[in-house]
């Protein structure tokens, strides 16, 4: 997928936790087989060209759309996978796949498993007794800072996401005109259980840009926010001061 994928896995018996962090890798790279928007030969790519029905594709295909499909309407169309006439639902993939990794490795008997992909964590469980997961989000203006670090402190579990264009440039698409989203920030962070919503939340938020996307984060239960503007003004959702620490 592009990015870089890294596990931390506490507890439970070795080698069943090893088996299965053998199996959540094997299926992180057969994600990218199977949805790589780069790949001419993957389901998504030919399922895109009308090579393929969705009935034809592997399983994971329809259960990723149909997700999409709920992202879509819960962000009133500011999270889209098809936009400029094409088929590109990437924008859910990953934080699906990692989430998905660290499901598996945590139902193997792991005590806590972290898994960040890219700079996107899903955490559950815990590193030790009484010590929770911590998560520090990058500062889009100062590299190598940071603007926050969240802490899953009383949950089982967390997950972070960041959408933004300091490090990968204007990637972000607004589903309105197919073309780089044009708005007053520079990354948007999302806290919320599921790394599959934080992340498409965190892409919707960004494309809205401070103000619609702030109210729009409010609205949604069981997330926080984190907006950070091109004037290095800094926006938080209420109920995020809980999980800062």
């Amino acid at each position: 997928m592009g990015t870089v994928f890294s596990f931390d896995v506490r507890g439970g018996d070795p080698t069943a936790v090893t088996s299965a962090l053998d199996e959540a890798v094997a299926g992180l790279r057969r994600v990218d087989e199977v949805f790589s928007t780069y790949r001419e030969d993957s389901e998504v790519a030919r399922l895109a060209r009308g090579e393929l029905t969705v009935d034809a594709c592997a399983p994971e295909v329809a259960e990723v759309l149909e997700l999409a499909a709920e992202a879509e309407r819960v962000s009133d169309g500011w999270f889209s996978t098809s936009y400029g006439g094409r088929l590109d639902p990437t924008g859910i993939v990953k934080g699906w796949a990692v989430e998905r990794a660290a499901r598996r490795v945590a139902a193997a008997g792991a005590t806590g498993v972290s898994v960040n992909g890219g700079g996107d964590v899903q955490v559950l469980g815990a590193p030790g007794a009484g010590r929770p997961w911590r998560v520090g989000v990058s500062d889009p203006l100062r590299p190598g800072g940071l603007a926050a670090v969240v802490s899953a402190a009383g949950a089982r579990e967390l997950a972070v996401a960041t959408s933004g264009s300091a490090e990968r440039g204007a990637h972000i698409v607004d589903p309105r005109t197919g073309r780089s989203a044009v708005t007053d920030l520079v990354a948007v962070t999302v806290v919320a259980a599921r790394l599959t919503w934080a992340d498409c939340w965190a892409t919707a938020a960004f494309a809205m840009g401070a103000r619609e996307g702030l109210g729009w984060l409010e609205s949604l239960e069981g997330v926080e926010g984190l907006l950070i503007t091109a004037g290095d003004e800094v926006r938080c959702t209420g109920g995020l001061a809980g999980w800062l620490g």
